[in-house]
Parts: C-alpha cells; sequence; structure tokens
C-alpha cells in the first residue's frame, strides 16, 4: 500500500495531544530503551498494512480481535501498540503500548493527530440518509468542481466500504490535502457512524437526505437507526446541517436542532423545485429564479439535486455556477444508469428503455418504479431479487412492491451469499398478492435477457438491487457479473445485432 512522506509525531507528543480529547489514556513504557519514544508516521488496524513506524490499533471485532495480532505487528515494525488490555508477551512488551477504553473509538483520533488533522484543512461535506447519499455526493461534486474549487468524492463508488475505516480515512484525507483538493464530499454511513469511522473528522456541513427501513438487522430498530444518523449532526462534529423537510425523521432532525447548542439547520424540500418537467433521460424545473436542466431522470433526483443545490449554495457558491453543475453532472454508476445495447453494427434504435439502479430496499425501490411510471409511455418491467445474509424482513415486502407497482416483474437472484437462493425467492414470494404479472427466474443472467426480450415496444426495464456492483457471490463463489453488461447484451440482441 502506497502512504504519501510525513514528518510523523513523537509517540509521548501524540498521546499527550490526543489524550485531552479521550480522557483516560495511559502510556506503558516499552522495554526497549530505544523504542521509549518512537516517532510514529502511520496509524493502522491491519497487521498486514504495518510498516516501520506503525502504530498498530488492536481492535476487538466480532470476530476477531486485534489483540492476537499484536506479535505479528511488532515483528513487521509497529513502533507502538493501542489496546484496550495490556498485553504481556514478550515482542508486545517491548514496544510502548497505549492503553484506552475503546480502540476502535480511538484510533481515529490519533490518525487524525499523526496525519495533521487534515479533515481542518480541507471543506469536508458529509452526506448520510438511507438513499441518495451517493447522487448527492456527484452533484455536489459537480457543482463545486464548475464553482473552481478541485474536489473528490468518497462513497460506495470509490471504494469497499462505504465510509472507509478511519485509519484509512485520515490517511486519505491527508493524501487530498496535500495534492491540493479544497473540498472532500463524502457519504457517511450509519455504520461508519456506530463503528466511530468518523472519529476526528471536522465536517464543515452535513446533509441527511431521507431515513428508510434499512440496515435494521444492525442497529435492531428505526429509532437506533436514526440516532446513528443524528449523531453526524453533533455540533462538535459539523458548521452547519442542511436537511431534507420532507422526510419526519429529517423535520424531526430539524426540530430537536433549536434545542440550545445545535448547530445551524437549512430546510429543502421538493417543493423549492417548481415548474418540473420529467423525462426518461433528465429532468428541467426551477429553483431560486433560474431555470436548471439535470441529466437525470425521476422527481427523487430533483431532490437530490435541490439537495446539492442548497448546500452549495450555503457553502457561498454562486448560482451560475450551481446551474452549470448541475446540467454537466455524469451519470452515477449504477443509479438510474441507462444502458446502451453493445455494438451491434450500423443504426439500430431500441424501441424500449433499459435502467440498472441499485435500489436494493423497500423505499429506493418503490421511488424508482414511481419514477418510472412519471416517465414512460409504455409499461414498467422490473427485474429483483434480495440479498442473503441480509434483512429479511423485507423479502416479502420488496417483492409486494414490485408487483404492485410494476405491469411486469421478474423475481431472480441477488447475492445469495450463504443463503439458498431458491429459499430467499420463496420467501419474496410469501408477499405476492397473485396479481398474475410474476415469474421467478432464479439465474439473473437469464431474468435480465427475458425481461429485455420479452418487453412491449415502449416499456421501461429496470434492473434493481446490484447497481454498479460487478461480481455475484454465491457461497463461497464470487463471480464477474454486472448488470449493465447482461443487459447491454439482452438488448443488442432484441434489436437483431449480435454481443460483442
Amino acid at each position: 500500500m502506497d502512504h504519501e512522506p510525513v514528518t510523523g509525531l513523537a509517540l509521548r507528543r501524540l498521546v499527550t495531544a490526543v489524550g485531552g480529547e479521550l480522557g483516560a489514556v495511559r502510556l506503558v513504557e516499552g522495554s526497549g530503551s530505544d523504542r521509549s519514544n518512537p516517532v510514529i508516521t502511520d496509524v493502522t488496524h491491519d497487521s498486514h498494512q504495518v510498516r516501520p513506524g506503525s502504530l498498530f490499533a488492536c481492535v476487538v471485532g466480532s470476530t476477531a480481535d486485534g489483540h492476537d495480532h499484536a506479535s505479528t505487528a511488532v515483528e513487521a515494525g509497529a513502533a507502538a501498540l493501542l489496546v484496550q488490555r495490556e498485553l504481556a508477551g514478550p515482542a508486545e512488551r517491548a514496544v510502548p503500548q497505549i492503553v484506552v477504553s475503546d480502540t476502535r473509538r480511538a484510533m481515529g483520533r490519533f490518525a487524525a493527530a499523526v496525519w495533521g488533522d487534515p479533515s481542518h484543512a480541507l471543506t469536508v461535506i458529509g452526506v448520510t440518509g438511507t438513499a441518495g447519499k451517493t447522487t448527492v455526493t456527484h452533484l455536489l461534486a459537480s457543482i463545486l468542481r464548475a464553482s473552481g474549487r478541485p474536489t473528490s468524492i468518497l462513497g460506495t463508488l470509490s471504494g469497499g466500504r462505504t465510509t472507509p475505516e478511519s485509519t484509512d480515512l485520515h490517511r486519505i484525507l491527508a493524501r487530498e490535502r496535500d495534492r491540493g483538493t479544497s473540498s472532500v464530499v463524502m457519504e457517511v454511513s450509519s455504520h461508519a457512524l456506530t463503528l466511530h469511522r468518523v472519529e476526528g473528522v471536522r465536517f464543515a456541513a452535513a446533509l441527511f437526505t431521507n431515513l428508510g427501513s434499512d440496515h435494521l438487522d444492525f442497529h435492531g430498530g428505526l429509532d437506533s437507526y436514526f440516532e446513528a444518523k443524528r449523531s453526524l449532526f453533533d455540533p462538535d462534529r459539523i458548521g452547519f446541517g442542511v436537511v431534507n423537510r420532507d422526510d419526519p425523521h429529517g423535520r424531526r432532525l430539524l426540530d430537536e436542532a433549536r434545542a440550545e447548542g445545535a448547530p445551524p439547520m437549512v430546510g429543502y424540500g421538493l417543493a423549492d423545485a417548481t415548474e418540473p418537467t420529467l423525462g426518461p433521460t433528465g429532468s428541467d424545473f426551477s429553483w431560486r429564479g433560474r431555470r436548471i436542466e439535470l441529466p437525470l431522470p425521476g422527481g427523487f433526483n430533483v431532490s437530490n439535486a435541490v439537495a446539492a443545490a442548497t448546500m452549495a449554495a450555503e457553502l457561498g457558491v454562486g448560482l451560475d455556477d450551481i446551474v452549470e453543475g448541475l446540467a454537466t453532472v455524469g451519470p452515477v454508476r449504477g443509479r438510474v444508469e441507462r444502458v446502451e445495447p453493445v455494438d451491434v453494427g450500423g443504426e439500430h434504435p431500441a424501441d424500449i428503455e433499459v435502467i440498472v439502479d441499485y435500489a436494493h430496499k423497500p423505499e429506493a425501490l418503490a421511488a424508482v418504479l414511481d419514477m418510472a411510471r412519471e416517465v414512460t409511455e409504455g409499461g414498467v418491467v422490473v427485474v429483483i431479487g434480495c440479498g442473503g445474509d441480509r434483512d429479511r424482513g423485507k423479502r416479502p415486502v420488496m417483492a409486494a412492491i414490485a408487483e404492485a407497482s410494476a405491469d411486469r416483474v421478474v423475481l431472480t437472484s441477488d447475492n445469495p451469499r450463504s443463503e439458498d437462493p431458491l429459499a430467499i425467492l420463496a420467501e419474496m414470494r410469501s408477499g405476492l398478492m397473485g396479481r398474475g404479472n410474476v415469474v421467478t427466474i432464479p439465474d439473473r443472467a437469464e431474468a435480465i435477457r427475458t425481461a429485455i426480450l420479452s418487453a412491449e415496444p415502449s416499456d421501461l426495464v429496470i434492473i434493481a438491487g446490484k447497481g454498479h456492483e460487478t461480481t455475484q457471490t454465491t457461497g463461497d463463489r464470487v463471480i464477474e457479473f454486472d448488470d449493465r453488461v447482461h443487459a447491454a447484451g439482452a438488448l443488442a440482441e432484441r434489436i437483431g445485432g449480435r454481443a460483442s
């Protein structure tokens, strides 16, 4: 793994700097006389990423305990350990140990200090919510770039996690600072907030899109899920907030922000966009006296655009740049992404539209199907499955939404993971009302092909659930699978060409 050059921070100075923020921090001297006050040049929780000068954080996880890998980290060059319990092995005792009550929470603070608090030198905007995070970050980044601000995006499309682990996050922010980036727009997931992945990050502002019934298997209930999201809006964390007043939890967030000590909050809503015109390839609407053209379809994307525009205006971006940034935003991978057929030679326009979307939760599926009704003259066809080892309660709900909102439904596999794909489909079918517009095709490639080849002219086919993903996980097998590739091939077959 590549690392940018750093000056580093002497251990004792580091402990003094961070100890005031964390409270109870105890430094245990190492037995090696030459290791009493090493210079710390990096913080990592992954023993495979340790290099000389690293502070290795021993994180206690649900399936593994980093304390068990401390000796390996020392052998790899770790200069010190961050622990929840003092370790007595000869390798561990040779280096200093910083004892804290929670290594996961503490390591973000130590990483921020080692990397020179990079978030303080950047305009960092956090976007949280159940749906819309990815699109809003791309819309806002496009606006900020149009205003001349070098801007980077961190989120679902930029890495393995929606929000990187804190040790990685501060390293990334430092890299962005050093390369001349001025703004970073990042998705902040509820998992990240609960697991302290953004600890030590100072946000210039935060944006809340909405709250739906997702990740309840992790949070245990909607109230806990909301509390996780709301924690981003702590006044010690952000400068101000922009919140969707159309969402009931957004209104709750705005109401509670009136409490003493809360950061300033600005509301936005779909009503801010007047005279909207919606089409299959984009929308246009008026906002604050200007006509805005948006190359993304659907009313929910108008709401996303208003969110980004409101945040940009609060950051001091002018109307001309907001209009330009929204008009020139590129397609967002796997978010109502239009599929073109692979090259079939010559001009063979398709007689249907095909869209791939990441909708894998009930509210998102309902929204994309509502969008389809808004913009298509024909029927709506949807291909949908549910992932394994995830919230089982949403499976019948997803099928019911598809059955009620689409003209034709193809139920199929998503990422079954360790579960039986047929059992997942059976749970989905338990939510059906028997309208007779649903077929089940477990093989996802065949399901996509069938939906596209059997569609009627002018239909809109939506392939939902996986979006930008390029693999399919079944049991212990991970194979290449991109909905967009399979859809493009089927579309080419439909219009008489050869998939290539």
